[in-house]
């Protein structure tokens, strides 16, 4: 009981960011249009490293790619590495919750 309460007010820091990336793909991202020269999207695979890696690690991830997207990059498919033992859900959302949590 105690170590699923403290495991949701841990993720609360990560589903934040993952409201403000919810955010900025929906209003600002269409602003720039089909720009980036990999896939996933920058801002997409911020998010998706954000829900594997977590706030600190996954927002390091996202710089270095956004870092790496510039006008002489080839480009590709760049995906997140797989974290070993990722021991959430990401719901349909995309919030990141612990599998106790997660509804069917």
């Amino acid at each position: 009981m105690i170590s699923d309460v403290l495991r949701t007010v841990l993720l609360i820091p990560r589903n934040l960011a993952v409201a403000v990336l919810h955010v900025y793909r929906r209003i600002v991202s269409p602003l720039y249009g089909d720009v980036c020269r990999y896939y996933p999207s920058c801002s997409a695979y911020t998010l998706q490293a954000i829900q594997i890696h977590g706030v600190v690690i996954g927002s390091v991830m996202g710089v270095r790619r956004i870092l790496r997207c510039h006008p002489w990059a080839a480009g590709g498919i760049d995906d997140v590495p797989a974290k070993k033992n990722f021991r959430y859900a990401v719901t349909p959302h995309g919030f990141v919750v612990s599998p106790t949590d997660r509804k069917n």
